[in-house]
């Protein structure tokens, strides 16, 4: 269904490597993220394959979920569950590629608002175009989130 040397093969590999392995956490953790993907690719109006950007996409949603799990398992006194929730996490951000630092990003973020400003966009009305622009150059090696903020901080 994707391409032999995928994120997604990948993952089904690891997955037959975890089971050879008897490694419980890792199997259990790495079907969930197939779940996941198998349930993005068919939902919809018709099936689709995920391209490796949108398994990436989709595997940081996955890494957030369980950082909130792990907080609110925190907040209730479930150390265990928070403990678990913690190490899925750091299984799934194996699969992800090396953030971009934070100097890099604002060099684009830079370069972007300039071209914006150029153009005669400035300010806050900015911001959606900037974004877009940040986001087609760095593609997966930064998250959403520090993209909006970093544009944010560069427009005011």
């Amino acid at each position: 269904m994707s391409t032999e040397n995928g994120l997604k093969s990948r993952i089904q590999a690891d997955i037959n490597d975890a089971v050879r392995a008897g490694d419980e956490l890792l199997k259990s953790t790495l079907r969930m993220a197939l779940a996941a993907i198998m349930n993005a690719e068919v939902a919809g109006a018709e099936a689709v394959v995920l391209s490796d950007d949108q398994i990436i996409n989709l595997l940081r949603s996955e890494v957030k979920k369980r950082a909130e799990s792990a907080d609110i398992y925190e907040q209730a006194g479930r150390v265990e569950s928070a403990t678990t929730e913690r190490k899925e996490m750091v299984i799934i951000e194996k699969y992800l590629p090396a953030a971009m630092d934070e100097a890099a990003l604002a060099a684009i973020v830079a370069e972007e608002v300039a071209n914006a400003a150029a153009n005669g966009q400035t300010g806050p009305k900015a911001m959606g175009g900037v974004i877009k622009a940040v986001k087609d150059r760095v593609g997966a090696s930064a998250d959403g989130s520090a993209i909006a903020a970093a544009v944010k901080s560069a427009l005011n």
